[in-house]
């Protein structure tokens, strides 16, 4: 495998990659990232999580001028979600390159803060086709200087119905330009928007070999970025391990989690790129010979790790790439023996949880969070199996004769003489573990195949298109955009039929999003009624008036003297001023 030095990038980019942990291209990176660079059309065939997005990312970020305030580099999308994932992920390219605008634009957010960005200059632009299309329309995104245009996982756009849009993008686009397309399968259509659209482009296919693993034992945990360190130590009591391995992205991830393990009272080393080699290697003398029991490692600093006893290997950072999933679950379940392989997933994760079961053609199964009753339990049962050895190994008389005479002297019995003496064995360490708050039941699940017809308060008038909606639902639900419709779309509202066992979270995740400013207010539509014509009629209820301040009246005249008091007469002596001769 080559490093990225041989692949022809600045050293800017290098040594933003060298700080992120990125030792060593993909595959994927390896074949495309000098093709891209030498201003070829691109093809590339490959699962998500090879690491594509950094083979089109670095390329773009080398082709740029970020002192222009034109758009420069246009990358689509099929999600809201792959969209903010993929400017995310350049922007980060570009941290040593000085400012480079990058602007993720896609439906379901505001419009106007998208059109002030682009108004100011958005130097690369990545999106979904849906909401670009609308930039095109209302001519707040320019197109004319363009230099590359990119389109990820082109066969999930065609499965989503955006290919019309894509076309309409390329067409709009400069013909002097540089086109990559990705995709994980080769559908016809996506053939020919390649051969339409493309100038000789180059393929590039990475083979996905399935393995097989019988011996481990795969399986996932559903946890957020700031559970992780709970979740894991509760797993490392839970399951001793005669050798744990735990795999981070990064030098920095794995140094800091090896210094909270040990402060937790765990025998923990890290292991990364950074190490010389003869101190990796005192790293795995130290695990052999039980010395340590955890080692955080990279992926790079695990290459040449070849120890039989890893029982367990914890995926706490999912990889980059499905390959290097293989790579690290393998080393568990070595010479025959049983292992265990632990990953944990974040909600953003589960996309690449798919692809990695599709790789290896394993299922990866959920198991049970553990819990501080679990925790309680394994420290009882552990202390039970201390008190039972130490009494079959023996030399217990004088313990024996100390028990007997306290409980002689009272007035304790021997049961509680011997509960004291267990309680000062254990030490600091609890063996009761506080409660956690009860968990609402969720509710049964539907698996009714009824659809549900849905209403939003958006209609013709706000310029909302089947697309648009179709890509806001699947995209904030994570359902399947072919499970959505009909779609009837009038004036002012819009039915769309949702699946009724989507129907509760569609209403959580969609319910008061916006589309171009206007709430969407999408509910459970009672009867939908017949579409009638506007009739125009202003008619407004009793009671709905507003003034538009307090009332004041009108002074027509000021009076030259005091009023008279109540109930006198006044005197009859004011003269009109326009009787008035004038001069007198």
């Amino acid at each position: 495998m080559s490093s990225f030095e041989e692949l022809g990038l600045r050293r800017e980019l290098l040594d933003t990659l060298l700080a992120l942990g990125y030792e060593a291209p993909t595959p994927i990176q390896e074949r495309t990232i000098p093709r891209l660079l030498a201003g070829r059309d691109l093809i590339g065939q490959a699962q998500t999580g090879t690491g594509k997005t950094a083979a089109f990312a670095l390329p773009i970020l080398e082709k740029v001028d970020p002192k222009l305030r034109d758009t420069q580099a246009l990358v689509l999308t099929p999600t809201r979600e792959l969209a903010m994932q993929v400017a995310e992920a350049i922007h980060t390219y570009s941290q040593k390159l000085g400012h480079v605008s990058v602007l993720p634009v896609y439906g379901g957010a505001p419009i106007v803060p998208q059109l002030k960005r682009l108004e100011r200059g958005a130097v690369i632009v990545v999106g979904t086709p849906g909401r670009i299309i609308d930039h095109l329309d209302r001519g707040s995104l320019d197109l004319s200087k363009l230099r590359v245009v990119v389109l990820d996982e082109a066969d999930e756009m065609l499965k989503m119905g955006f290919i019309d849009d894509v076309e309409k993008i390329l067409s709009a686009s400069p013909g002097e330009r540089q086109t990559a397309l990705f995709s994980a399968t080769m559908p016809d259509e996506v053939l020919r928007i390649a051969k339409r659209h493309l100038r000789n482009p180059e393929r590039v296919e990475i083979e996905h070999k399935a393995i097989h693993a019988p011996a481990i034992e795969q399986r996932f945990l559903n946890v957020s970025e700031g559970q992780k360190l709970e979740v894991l130590t509760k797993i490392l009591e839970l399951e001793p391990a005669e050798a744990v391995l735990i795999f981070r992205r990064t030098k920095t991830g794995s140094a800091e989690l090896a210094e909270k393990l040990e402060a937790r009272g765990f025998a923990a080393v890290a292991m990364h790129g950074d190490m010389t080699q003869p101190l990796r290697e005192s790293v795995i003398r130290r695990l052999r010979a039980g010395q340590v029991d955890i080692v955080v490692a990279t992926d790079v600093a695990a290459r040449g790790l070849d120890v039989e006893q890893i029982e367990h290997v914890i995926n706490y950072d999912i990889p980059y790439d499905v390959e290097a999933y293989v790579h690290r679950i393998g080393r568990t379940g070595r010479a025959g023996r049983s292992g265990v392989a632990t990953l944990f997933i974040t909600p953003r994760e589960r996309k690449m949880m798919r692809e990695i079961e599709r790789y290896t053609g394993t299922p990866i199964k959920p198991m049970k969070m553990p819990t501080r009753a679990d925790l309680a339990a394994k420290r009882v049962q552990i202390f039970k199996e201390n008190i039972r050895k130490t009494i079959q190994e023996g030399d217990l008389d004088l313990y024996l004769e100390l028990v007997e005479q306290l409980a002689e002297e009272g007035p304790f019995d021997i049961a509680e003489v011997a509960a004291a003496a267990a309680r000062i064995a254990n030490g600091s360490r609890t063996l009761a573990v506080a409660a956690e708050p009860p968990a609402a039941a969720p509710p049964p699940p539907i698996e009714s195949d009824k659809t549900i017809t849905m209403m939003m308060s958006v209609g013709k008038r706000e310029g909302i298109r089947p697309a648009d909606i179709v890509g806001s639902i699947a995209n904030e639900a994570n359902i399947p955009g072919r499970d959505i419709g009909p779609i009837e779309i009038r004036d002012e509202v819009t039915y769309v039929g949702i699946p009724e066992r989507y129907v509760e979270i569609v209403t959580e995740k969609v319910g008061k999003k916006r589309f171009r400013g206007r709430a969407l207010n999408l509910r459970v539509a009672g009867k939908v009624p017949p579409e009638r014509r506007d009739t125009g009629d202003k008619f407004k209820p009793r009671g709905e008036f507003k003034p538009r301040g307090e009332f004041k009246p009108r002074e027509k005249y000021k009076p030259r003297e005091k009023y008279a008091p109540r109930g006198a007469k006044p005197r009859n002596d004011f003269t009109p001023r326009h009787s008035k001769k004038r001069g007198a």
